[in-house]
């Protein structure tokens, strides 16, 4: 599987909008994925946007080890985002990694939407 890596300095603000949950190998089993050397692999969904455009996406991107910090509607900043294409039993799609996701210096005060939604009550918005 080619690797295709993203530049991630081409996209607007990043937000996490499913928080991280490890990845499951199999949903009947219970069992976690792992990386090769034994790091539980979590994912993370992410609303992506290309600057100069109103377009978003959610993705979701695989990540070994825990997001520390990361909750839902925190903006993140994604270091190493790698693409792969995937084929498998007639279905085909693209799949993301990354070496690490971590909270934005922008949001180290807590959540975007919390902080909004403080200001709708207080008659600031």
């Amino acid at each position: 599987m080619q690797s295709i890596p993203v530049d991630t300095n081409r996209l607007g603000a990043l937000l996490c909008v499913v928080a991280p949950e490890p990845k499951l190998v199999s949903r009947e089993t219970g069992e976690l994925k792992t990386d090769r050397d034994g790091v539980t692999v979590w994912t993370v969904g992410v609303s992506v946007r290309q600057q100069g455009t109103r377009r978003a996406s959610v993705i979701e991107i695989a990540v070994s080890g825990e997001p520390s910090g990361i909750s839902e509607g925190v903006r993140v900043t994604v270091a190493g985002l790698v693409a792969f294409t995937w084929e498998q039993n007639g279905r085909h799609g693209t799949s993301f990694r990354a070496d690490s996701i971590t909270l934005a210096a922008a949001d180290a005060g807590g959540p975007l939407v919390s902080a909004l939604r403080g200001k709708d009550k207080a008659g600031d918005a």
